[in-house]
């Protein structure tokens, strides 16, 4: 059972499984409730704008650093640690598709 919250339109705006004030409850297979994660499906999803997001606030670390407006070690030990996993898997994939190395060895 999921409860609904509607627009003034009448379509509906929000599923939950709690009910809400001035919800009313409608059955999982409701066509309503089908069309509205349909519709939700279709629309650009959160982790996929988060993904790039993350990536930015990664970059812009990144450029902090390098300038020396802070170090690594200004930052709590727990985002230390997930920078680094983030700079290990990037640095892999990276490596992988770089077939001929880097530059940094020619002279």
């Amino acid at each position: 059972m999921f409860h609904v919250l509607r627009n003034s339109d009448g379509t509906v705006q929000s599923v939950s499984r709690q009910q809400q004030p001035g919800s009313e409850p409608m059955e999982e297979n409701a066509p309503e409730i089908v069309q509205f994660f349909k519709a939700s499906a279709t629309e650009p999803a959160f982790d996929a704008v988060d993904a790039g997001f993350v990536r930015v606030l990664e970059d812009l670390i990144d450029t902090l650093i390098l300038k020396n407006v802070i170090h690594q070690t200004d930052l709590p030990p727990a985002a230390q640690k997930k920078l680094m996993v983030r700079k290990g898997l990037r640095n892999r994939i990276h490596g992988a598709l770089n077939l001929l190395g880097s530059d940094d060895r020619l002279l």
